[in-house]
């Protein structure tokens, strides 16, 4: 990879970056409407991590669950672009071996979003799905603050999953 593809990449991540420190400061129209001008700039033939993480927060900025739900299914397509069936996007030695390994630690993530939209959408077959499918996934996070947020996350949605549920 070239120097000029290094720096526009990391450009990319920069903007999508700034649009979610808008959302996170509850600007969620303005990050909306940012993250939907860098959707459309780079298109869905995307590097597929930019498109992971675009439409993971995309999904966060909707108001509608139904729309955070195609965004989250968006996400997650896009990572399935980052694992071992998808295209290398440089020619080091390395090419196709580190996005593997990276997208094991995003499933959970994702899989814990679409088992929070579908209870939101009141499916709840389909959120145990996603939810036992975040909860196989979650060994591959790290014992750290990330990992261990997200775990707490998948028991706490159980939980309430369990309630909905009457388990």
């Amino acid at each position: 990879m070239t120097e000029q593809q290094q720096a526009s990449e990391d450009a990319v991540m920069t903007r999508i970056g700034q649009a979610v420190m808008l959302l996170h400061a509850g600007d969620r129209a303005e990050a909306r409407e940012r993250l939907a001008a860098i959707w459309t700039e780079i298109g869905c033939e995307g590097a597929p991590l930019h498109l992971c993480t675009l439409a993971h927060y995309m999904a966060d900025a909707q108001d509608d669950p139904s729309d955070e739900l195609a965004w989250d299914l968006r996400a997650l397509t896009a990572a399935e672009g980052l694992g071992a069936g998808g295209p290398a996007r440089d020619d080091g030695p390395a090419a196709g071996r580190a996005p593997a390994v990276a997208v094991r630690a995003l499933y959970p993530s994702l899989h814990l979003n679409l088992a929070a939209d579908y209870v939101k959408l009141q499916r709840p077959d389909a959120a145990r799905v996603h939810l036992d499918r975040a909860r196989a996934a979650s060994g591959a996070l790290g014992d750290d603050g990330y990992g261990n947020g997200v775990r707490a996350a998948i028991e706490r949605l159980d939980l309430r999953l369990r309630g909905v549920e009457g388990r």
